[in-house]
């Protein structure tokens, strides 16, 4: 099963198997059934009904997004899309390319869940005083939380083939979806550079020891890290961009194996963990260090910390449930999330625990965990397990959204690779060693910090797609620069969305800037806002612009509900 785990094309040629409008320029074009063989001549008449029933400037797309299904209706070129708009990339998948089944989803997130940060945050709640249950149930709380929209999110990807880019172009209009999609690309800018420099990190580890004890390994001040170990970081960088420069084709199998290879190398860990330590019984009875106040404190930034890991991926979804071949799968796939994370926080917890047995003191960083461990098969090992998970979650989830971002910014001008030059620049300039320097740092200034960002467009993305549009969008307008189109608004700016976006980030930035040392104190509300950035902008960006959107009163039509829809087997 796990062989074929992950072969999805991320870059296909792509088209579209849309219904067709009654827009004149299509008028020669009679509606086709939709399955190949078994439909009756009363279902082909009511479906030739439905077709012509539709808003002539709403081309909808028919979903497709079962097996065993033929691609049938009007060509996507054949909508006319405005070239500014669209390229291979951001067009929809059409039945062929929908070939994730649930294990497939499932095992794409074995690939991401099984890495050096989800380590690290780990072994930060340790290091934070909690204690080892404790850790285990924010993870999977958090968890639980985030695959509500994680799976709401993925709906409109799997149903009509869209990527994120152009879904937000439903919310924020065909000019406004740059601003959700470019803050989306900024933060994982900043993830590629932390994956980059722990890769740096491991192979720092490789270098013998009169090197590491040199000149070069001297702290520069004015850098934030030593010239050896900035070095080290630039070759991972370098290495890792000429694999991305190579295209999907290889990266897509290496992700095949990555899933295995990965979990048998963290379950290698863990048994040398267990021997070293006599068993796991200092974990489980190391407590907290942590008074009933202290720990609710700590529990709810941690709980939002958590939440942010994976909200980058909630939001930018689409752009990989749009490969599912139904619902059913994508549902399915995505429900692992909490048992992934709360086994590998498990065994990070585990090991991490475990090491103030064996060296007497904690160490959460599994890069520094593997230095102190010493050998050169164990070196090796470590290269190889780091490069593998630092590859399937670099490229998977720190490439593709501000690729994409880049050419739905500019289809034109942006390529794949052109995005993914850029990413991998603007990862460098994010000092991703400033971030990793201690677990308070990590955890409560990147991750709760960008949570911020993230948490108002995932609120106002679902609004929009449920409430507002009520699950229906036209495929044609969300390819159109046309005035009376649906969704371009004012110019091509939805001003709700961008209003409900700014009110729900203008209240946390207080508490980012207290926290980072710009302001030396804040209100207690701005800290308990901050703590809890994520739930706060969600669900207040969210509101207000439904209630926004509601007050304007100047909502299209519903488009029909679209019944080719095949039921979840």
């Amino acid at each position: 099963m796990v062989s074929k785990c992950i072969s999805f094309h991320l870059h296909p040629h792509l088209s579209l198997y849309s219904a067709v409008s009654q827009n004149p320029k299509f008028s020669s074009l009679a509606p086709t059934p939709l399955f190949s063989t078994g439909t009756t001549t009363k279902t082909k008449a009511i479906r030739n009904q439905i077709y012509h029933s539709f808003p002539k400037r709403s081309a909808i797309l028919t979903p497709m997004a079962s097996s065993g299904q033929s691609s049938v209706g009007t060509k996507f070129d054949e909508l006319e899309p405005d070239p500014t708009l669209t390229n291979d990339d951001l067009k929809p998948t059409t039945p062929s390319q929908r070939n994730f089944h649930w294990w497939e989803m499932a095992c794409l997130w074995i690939g991401l869940v099984v890495g050096v940060p989800s380590y690290y945050l780990a072994g930060s709640l340790v290091d934070l005083g909690m204690a080892w249950w404790q850790g285990i149930a924010t993870v999977v709380a958090a968890n639980l939380i985030l695959l509500v929209p994680l799976v709401l999110t993925g709906h409109p990807g799997a149903k009509y083939g869209i990527s994120f880019p152009v879904l937000a172009r439903s919310a924020f209009g065909i000019r406004g979806a740059h601003v959700p999609t470019l803050l989306r690309a900024l933060v994982g800018c900043g993830w590629y550079g932390i994956e980059s420099w722990i890769g740096g990190e491991a192979i720092f580890l490789l270098l013998p020891k009169s090197i590491k004890e040199s000149s070069l390994s001297q702290l520069l001040p004015w850098l934030g890290t030593s010239a050896l170990e900035f070095a080290c970081f630039i070759v991972f960088w370098v290495a890792q961009l000429a694999i991305v420069w190579k295209g999907m084709d290889g990266i897509k199998e290496l992700e095949k194996y990555s899933a295995p290879i990965l979990m048998i190398l963290t379950s290698i860990l863990l048994i040398w963990a267990y021997v070293k330590a006599g068993g796991l019984g200092h974990m489980l009875s190391l407590s907290s260090r942590l008074s009933s106040s202290e720990f609710w404190s700590l529990f709810f930034p941690s709980l939002t910390a958590n939440i942010s890991f994976w909200a980058t991926l909630a939001l930018n979804i689409p752009d990989f449930t749009r490969y599912a071949k139904s619902q059913k799968d994508q549902i399915i796939g995505q429900a692992g999330l909490p048992i992934l994370m709360g086994a590998f926080t498990f065994v990070g917890l585990a090991v991490t625990s475990s090491t103030k047995v064996i060296f007497g003191h904690v160490i959460s960083n599994p890069i520094q965990l593997l230095g102190q461990i010493g050998g050169f098969a164990t070196k090796i090992l470590a290269i190889l397990g780091i490069s593998l998970a630092i590859l399937t979650t670099n490229i998977a989830a720190n490439v593709v959204a501000p690729a994409n971002a880049l050419v739905n910014l500019s289809p034109s001008k942006f390529t794949f690779r052109r995005g993914a030059l850029l990413t991998a620049l603007l990862g460098i300039a994010f000092q991703p060693w400033r971030l990793l320097k201690s677990s308070e740092s990590f955890v409560y200034t990147w991750l709760v910090g960008y949570s911020a960002l993230i948490g108002p467009i995932g609120g106002i993305v679902l609004a929009d797609y449920y409430l507002i549009h009520r699950m229906n969008l036209s495929i044609k307008d969300l390819y159109s620069l046309s005035p009376h189109g649906a969704y371009y608004y004012a110019g091509g700016f939805n001003l709700a969305a961008l209003a409900a976006l700014a009110i729900g980030i203008l209240p946390v930035i207080p508490g980012f800037l207290q926290k980072v040392g710009i302001l030396p104190t804040v209100s207690d509300a701005f800290v308990v806002i901050y703590n809890n950035a994520w739930f706060f902008s969600f669900f207040s960006a969210g509101l207000l612009y439904w209630i926004l959107s509601s007050l304007r009163e100047k909502h299209t039509n519903p488009l029909p509900y679209d019944p080719l829809l095949p039921p979840a087997a």
